[in-house]
C-alpha cells in the first residue's frame, strides 16, 4: 500500500438526508461549488437534484450520484474527495463503516501505477486509462462478492450515474 501521508475521512457514506440538506442550502445552483465540467453537464442535461435522496430512506447512503456531484457536495463542506489511496488505507484498518453498499467515488483518474495489476483479466481496465474516467472504490449491494473487496478499482466516466454510486468525504 502506498504512504498516503495524513488525512481525514468520513467513517460512513454520506445519507440520503445529508444529500437533501446539500440540495436545500443550493447544492444545484450554488456555481462556486462546482468544477467548470460539472457545472457544464449539470446545465446542459437541466440537472437540479438527486430525486432518489428525495425519495430514498434518509438514513440509507445516496446513490446514483456523479462524480461531478459528489465533488460539489464534497467542496460544499469545506472537503473532498479521498483519493483511491487514502481510500483503501481507510477501508483496510476498519475504519470505514457502510463499505459495501455503494461504490465511492474516488478524486483520483484511472491510470495504472507501479504495481497495478489488471483484474480480473488485462483488456477488464487497461483500454479505458487515461480517457477521463474516475475511479470508484467499496462495491455495492449489486456487485458480486469476488469484486467487492477493499483492493478492487472500478471506474466510470464522471457524468454517469447509472451505477449505484455515492460519496464519502475527506481532508
Amino acid at each position: 500500500m502506498r504512504n498516503v501521508g495524513t488525512f481525514e475521512i468520513g467513517r460512513h457514506p454520506i445519507t440520503n438526508a445529508t444529500w437533501m440538506h446539500f440540495c436545500e442550502g443550493g447544492g444545484y445552483v450554488r456555481r462556486e461549488w462546482w468544477s467548470r465540467e460539472g457545472w457544464a453537464w449539470k446545465e446542459d442535461y437541466d440537472i437540479t437534484h438527486n430525486s432518489g435522496a428525495l425519495t430514498g430512506d434518509p438514513d440509507a447512503p445516496v446513490v446514483h450520484v456523479t462524480w461531478f456531484e459528489a465533488d460539489a457536495f464534497a467542496r460544499a463542506h469545506g472537503a473532498r474527495l479521498p483519493t483511491e489511496f487514502e481510500w483503501e488505507k481507510a477501508a483496510a484498518s476498519g475504519q470505514l463503516e457502510g463499505s459495501g453498499q455503494v461504490w465511492e467515488w474516488t478524486r483520483s483518474r484511472f491510470d495504472g501505477y507501479p504495481g497495478f495489476v489488471a483484474h480480473p483479466y488485462r483488456e477488464y481496465s487497461e483500454v479505458f486509462f487515461g480517457d477521463g474516467y474516475r475511479v470508484l472504490r467499496g462495491g455495492s449491494c449489486a456487485t458480486h462478492e469476488r469484486v467487492a473487496t477493499p483492493h478492487f478499482r472500478n471506474w466510470d466516466l464522471p457524468e454517469r450515474r447509472q451505477i449505484f454510486s455515492g460519496v464519502r468525504i475527506a481532508a
